[in-house]
């Protein structure tokens, strides 16, 4: 019988310390989420943009974008982030219409987004723009050689600005298509010969070779080298100044290069 008490006591002293130990021990994403004071914030960001914002094999989102929100996240106690993915195209819309707080995509400066949105201060990469080809290509070399031939890109994309602008000062040469599904489409019709190049990164490529056999290769000279920054709502001052406040101390620790040659390969922020 004294035994018998002696094991139960055992037991229920594990039970309380361990009861002790889960209460004490909060995430920060969990004390944020119990303070009245702080403000939740949507993020919008995508699924399927290698290295940037994707779902790896373990099914979570990460990437370069995804990460540094996070970072973020961290160093700014009266904020509370939360993703919300979509497809690219619905981004815009999204932030326009209070569905999100802010875009995480590597957003360049354009002057029709600055009529509409705010962007913070602080770039936080550098967006290298070539040419795509299929690697057994030989005839396409430079954006010239697109006269007269299919390329694929995102609607309203950083690509789809670019290729859109150069065709209208050019003679619209190029025949410009929208990708239906994001990458896995742009592979697939460059793969079969239903498109003849795209506008895309050395790091994407990569990427996309490694992981999706996309059989591709950057040829010519870099065609854009804009800086990305967050886009935001017009209303959402007090944000971007404390985006812009975290940013620099990410730059000054050395984080956010690590974060760079990380996911993209090699250091493309701006510092």
């Amino acid at each position: 019988m004294k035994k018998r008490l002696f094991v139960l006591l055992g037991v229920l002293l594990v039970v309380l310390m361990t009861g002790c130990d889960s209460n004490s021990v909060q995430s920060e994403s969990t004390a944020k989420s119990s303070d009245p004071k702080v403000k939740k914030i949507i993020v919008g960001t995508g699924t399927q943009f290698p290295n940037i914002c994707f779902i790896d094999d373990d099914g979570k989102l990460t990437g370069y974008d995804v990460e540094l929100v996070k970072e973020i996240d961290k160093r700014l106690s009266d904020y509370e982030f939360e993703f919300k993915t979509m497809e690219f195209s619905s981004l815009l819309l999204s932030l326009e219409t209070n569905k999100i707080d802010f875009i995480a995509h590597q957003m360049e400066v354009n002057e029709e987004r600055q009529q509409k949105f705010l962007f913070n201060d602080e770039p936080y990469n550098v967006f290298p723009l070539q040419v795509v080809v299929h690697k057994d290509n030989q005839s396409i070399k430079s954006i010239e050689d697109l006269k007269g031939k299919k390329a694929i890109v995102s609607a309203t994309s950083n690509s789809a600005v670019l290729l859109d602008k150069y065709n209208k000062e050019h003679g619209n040469e190029i025949e410009i298509v929208y990708s239906g599904s994001g990458s896995t489409d742009t592979i697939t019709q460059i793969k079969n010969g239903r498109a003849d190049a795209t506008i895309s990164t050395p790091f994407a490529v990569d990427f996309q070779n490694e992981q999706a056999d996309a059989e591709q290769k950057v040829v010519g000279d870099v065609l854009s080298n804009s800086k990305v920054y967050f886009m935001l709502r017009k209303d959402e001052s007090d944000l971007k100044e404390a985006i812009d406040r975290a940013l620099k101390d990410i730059k000054a620790d050395g984080i956010l290069k690590e974060l760079s040659t990380k996911w993209l390969g090699a250091d493309y922020t701006d510092q």
